[in-house]
C-alpha cells in the first residue's frame, strides 16, 4: 500500500487516474492532458504500473492503458477505520449544534 499511496501523492499522477477512470488512453492522449512533457508523463505512468494502479495492453504500436482499481480498494479498506472515526466525531456535533438550536429557541420562548 506504500506503493499505491506514493504514487497517489502526486497531482499529475492523480489526473492520470481520473482520465484513466473514464476511459483507457495511449501515453500521448495522456501527454495531452498534463502540463508535462511525454517523458514524464512515462514516468509518471511507470510509477502507477509498479504501484499496481494501471495496466498496459499493446495494440499494434500503441500502448493502450487503464485503471486497476484493486489497489484503491485497498486503500478505501484502510481509510474505513479513519472515515469512522470522523463520522462519528461529526455525529457529535451535530448533536451539540442540535441541543444548542434547542437551547436558544428555548430561552427565546421564556423571553417572550
Amino acid at each position: 500500500m506504500d506503493a499505491v499511496l506514493h504514487a497517489l501523492a502526486d497531482g499529475s499522477r492523480r489526473t492520470v487516474l481520473e482520465i484513466l477512470r473514464d476511459h483507457p488512453a495511449t501515453a500521448g492522449e495522456l501527454a495531452e492532458a498534463l502540463p508535462i512533457a511525454r517523458p514524464g508523463v512515462s514516468r509518471h505512468l511507470r510509477v502507477l504500473r509498479e504501484a499496481g494502479l494501471v495496466d498496459v495492453r499493446q495494440e499494434a504500436q500503441r500502448r493502450i492503458y487503464s485503471l486497476r482499481p484493486e489497489p484503491l480498494v485497498e486503500v478505501d479498506d484502510w481509510l474505513g477505520d479513519y472515515r469512522a472515526l470522523w463520522q462519528n466525531r461529526l455525529d457529535a456535533l451535530h448533536t451539540e449544534v442540535a441541543r444548542g438550536k434547542k437551547a436558544k429557541r428555548t430561552r427565546k420562548d421564556v423571553e417572550q
